[in-house]
């Protein structure tokens, strides 16, 4: 993607859980979201809650053959999991074990932080596809599992200069202990990170919400009690200055119905980043 003013390459960055084959209405709903990712043209994409088996391949259905992706390595047993996919190649580089306790196995046996290398316009860059456990209780699990990841991330990131990129469905709201732990605004078992929220810097206004009780699969669905929430994210490392990257724009995704039909339960996120004309640190020679 190239930004027509200034000609300057821009990387579009998607995630979104697309409710998966298991749940109801898989047919209508599956040709919506191939229609909607078509027309958002990602560039690099984290699905959630997507199927892979011996005969189907939920990158090639929804995105084309074209893409290259990077698989969880642990599915259910039906072959759902999570996926990161790219247009640019990519490799991994790490896959971070997120079963911090007994209980998250058995509640999401996919619970990883998939970490990959992809070569974008914007140099090498870092995309970490992150995600923990759902329970709405299980807080403390997933304070430990941003931990887990961040850690590894600062590991990576301290051998080599790179952008870094988190994308996913974390499963808790901006004020929770592990988002503010991401976006620098407190510590977790003496470590500190930032992140910046691309919804924060570039978001259309409001709550940005992503789960919402005005979606009829969410009200039908198992979880028919929860709040309006904001869960899914796409955060930018930051240096002592702000993100490497700029966030240029960012705005909920498929969020509209079709003949009352919503692609997933969740609202996708989609964000365009491009290099900073003024990178972080430096003063921009205005006089």
């Amino acid at each position: 993607m190239v930004d027509d003013e200034t000609s300057a390459p821009r990387m579009r960055v998607v995630t979104l859980n697309v409710y998966g084959p298991a749940n109801p209405r898989w047919a209508e709903r599956r040709r919506l979201l191939r229609d909607g990712l078509a027309a958002l043209q990602p560039d690099v994409v984290a699905l959630q809650e997507v199927q892979r088996t011996g005969t189907y391949d939920a990158v090639d259905d929804l995105l084309g053959d074209t893409y290259h992706r990077a698989w969880f390595s642990r599915p259910s047993d039906d072959g759902v999991g999570g996926v990161l996919a790219s247009r640019w190649p990519m490799r991994i580089v790490a896959e971070i074990d997120q079963h911090v306790s007994a209980r998250t196995r058995e509640a999401l046996p996919w619970c990883a932080t998939l970490i990959a290398e992809v070569d974008t316009p914007l140099g090498r860059v870092l995309a970490a596809h992150h995600k923990p456990v759902w329970p709405f209780g299980w807080e403390h699990e997933r304070e430990q599992q941003a931990v887990r990841a961040a850690t590894a991330l600062e590991d990576l990131y301290a051998e080599k200069e790179r952008h870094v990129l988190v994308l996913g469905d974390f499963d808790a709201t901006p004020d929770s202990a592990s988002v503010q732990f991401w976006t620098g605004r407190r510590s977790l078992e003496g470590v500190s990170v930032c992140y910046s929220d691309a919804w924060e810097l570039a978001g259309a206004g409001g709550p940005g919400l992503t789960f919402a009780r005005s979606n009829p699969l969410v009200r039908e669905g198992q979880v028919a009690t929860a709040i309006d929430r904001r869960i899914d994210y796409l955060l930018v490392r930051a240096g002592l200055h702000g993100p490497t990257l700029q966030v240029v724009d960012c705005r909920v995704a498929l969020d509209i119905a079709h003949d009352g039909l919503h692609p997933s339960d969740h609202f996708g996120v989609v964000a365009d980043l491009s290099l900073p004309r003024h990178p972080p640190g430096e003063w921009s020679g205005a006089g």
